[in-house]
């Protein structure tokens, strides 16, 4: 069931390599799709209580069908004590209340698919919340019970196991240990203390994360987003090491273990089993890059998302050729499509890390304290870097809101937020809570038309009105406008499943042609001209002079081209 890679040209100094052509009716669905994500809690809220659900999502279809998006990928909407937002499950097949019910998920479901629109909704294997039924079972069984063994469990270190079994650190601040009460064992959790780590050498594991997934499939969802996809399978040993950073992606051995594939290899089968495509996107912090493809061979997952790309911190037209070129020849050897990301839930929204000083920044968050982004400049910069993203072959993510140039919340004062990153390091890293706030639908509303009453989780800042889907809806040169241009051009010219080929690259300028659209994104701030005879498709700003390309601005073209001469 594994998609063939959109063939890729790319010409250096004269020369030119190919890739191998995919005949476009080898191409799954996701190999060109653009999936749009939605955050729930933060998307739409129906009921008034402040929270996004699912009802509200159903009542927005209609606005994602018009963007032209293909598929949604759902955050958790899992039972859950929301001590991670989500991502600490404490029931893998019930719907929480916030959100609404299960039959709520099947009438969005159903609506989606009579659109058109796939679905994908978020797996998080790699830990459960310490709330799941299995970990108080752990709690209230002694060392060494069949209960334990789901969970890594272990003796203490120290006289009377007073001290954590290893060095090992949580993503969000402190150590991975905590103690279990009323005895010598403490339980691993990479992340919150409220998210203990499953032990995925227990077959009892594997065989309920097998039934999840049919539970959901049986449903009929189309895929799985798989949450920390790298985290799975520890080094046995759980040796003394200090997680390190490399290429800004932490490695250990906790991380990025072979035994992972060994996991979706397995539900690789499952899914096979299923009529029509169904499909796993990894979620995946590898280095070197060449790792990453080892979740995308032919047996395993279809997609990875490219976070080399997601963290690039220049601004600069060789730093992205070169991620570029790298992406799409290592898809290409296991032949699988590559997926392009600018932003998602996790990172400091593009607007904004691209109107920093040094662009492409990636601050653990942005608050009144730090640097404040160059508001403007971000925005045009990240309207440009659209243009480039999706011009490229293959598939890309979008992270709601996106669409509508959502700049972070940068001022959000501390007694708002909520994330763990947050509380566990005591405001040492700010959190991931300003890329999350709720989206502003109209101007004139209570809560910006989030939802029907004036309340929303998280504090909406005044500059949001300004971006609202109303303000934008039918402006010529919105945002929200630009992408919907954008979407319709792509799938016009299939630049999705198109082939790359370089024209002409220097520091400011990158320049390639895919089929009979030539690309162009100025870098600089100079002003660049554009080639003869070319007819301008699309810009990311409007141009004051057709033949010239002003800086941090962005170009499609047709009539341009060698293949369209």
């Amino acid at each position: 069931m594994s998609a063939v890679n959109p063939s890729l040209e790319t010409v250096r100094d004269g020369a030119s390599a190919d890739a191998p052509r995919a005949a476009e009716a080898g191409l799954a669905w996701w190999a060109d799709a653009i999936i749009y994500q939605i955050y729930p809690r933060s998307f739409a809220d129906a009921n008034g209580d402040g929270i996004g659900d699912l009802p509200g999502i159903t009542s927005r279809l209609p606005y994602l069908k018009r963007l032209g998006v293909d598929a949604l990928w759902l955050s958790p909407f899992y039972k859950s004590p929301q001590a991670d937002a989500g991502y600490d499950v404490a029931d893998y097949r019930v719907v929480d209340p916030l959100f609404g019910t299960l039959e709520d998920f099947d009438r969005l479901l159903h609506e989606a698919h009579g659109l058109g629109i796939k679905v994908i909704v978020d797996l998080v294997p790699n830990h459960t919340s310490d709330e799941h039924a299995w970990f108080r079972a752990a709690l209230q069984s002694p060392p060494g019970s069949a209960e334990r063994a789901r969970y890594l469990f272990r003796d203490g270190r120290g006289e009377n196991g007073e001290l954590p079994p290893n060095n090992w650190q949580s993503v969000f601040g402190g150590a991975a240990w905590s103690r279990a009460p009323g005895d010598r064992h403490w339980y691993l959790h990479l992340f919150d203390g409220k998210q203990p780590d499953l032990n995925w050498d227990n077959p009892q594991v594997r065989a309920e994360f097998e039934d999840v997934l049919r539970f959901w499939l049986d449903r009929g969802v189309d895929g799985f987003r798989v949450d920390v996809a790298h985290g799975l399978v520890k080094d046995s040993e759980l040796p003394d090491a200090e997680q390190r950073k490399e290429n800004r992606v932490l490695v250990g051995p906790m991380w990025d273990q072979d035994g992972v594939h060994e996991i979706y290899r397995a539900w690789h089968r499952i899914l096979d089993q299923y009529p029509g495509e169904r499909m796993m996107v990894a979620e995946a912090w590898v280095t070197p890059q060449e790792r990453l493809t080892h979740y995308i061979r032919s047996d395993e997952m279809q997609q990875a998302f490219n976070f080399d790309y997601l963290l690039l911190e220049n601004w600069d037209a060789g730093t992205f050729k070169s991620v570029i070129d790298a992406s799409l020849s290592l898809a290409a050897e296991v032949s699988a499509t590559t997926t392009w990301v600018t932003s998602n839930h996790d990172v400091v929204r593009a607007p904004s890390r691209y109107g920093l000083s040094r662009p492409g920044a990636h601050p653990k968050g942005i608050d009144a304290a730090g640097e404040q982004p160059n508001e403007a400049l971000g925005l045009r910069r990240a309207r440009a870097l659209a243009l480039l993203t999706l011009a490229l072959p293959g598939s890309a993510y979008i992270y709601q809101g996106e669409e509508l140039g959502l700049p972070e919340h940068t001022t959000l004062e501390a007694r708002y937020r909520q994330d763990p990153m947050f509380i566990r390091t005591h405001g040492a890293d700010i959190g991931r809570d300003g890329c999350r706030v709720p989206l502003p639908w109209r101007a004139d509303a209570p809560s910006l038309g989030f939802g029907p009453g004036d309340r929303s989780w998280l504090p909406q800042p005044a500059t949001y009105a300004h971006y609202t889907v109303d303000r934008q809806e039918g402006v010529a040169g919105s945002t929200l406008e630009l992408y919907r241009q954008m979407l319709r051009l792509r799938r016009e010219h299939a630049l999705g499943k198109g082939q790359l080929r370089w024209v002409d690259t220097d520091r400011d300028l990158l320049v390639f042609d895919n089929g009979d659209v030539r690309v162009l994104i100025n870098f600089g701030t100079q002003t660049r001209a554009l080639p003869a005879g070319g007819q301008i498709l699309l810009s990311s700003e409007p141009l004051k002079e057709p033949s010239k390309l002003p800086g941090n601005t962005a170009a499609w073209l047709t009539g341009s081209c060698p293949s369209s001469s």
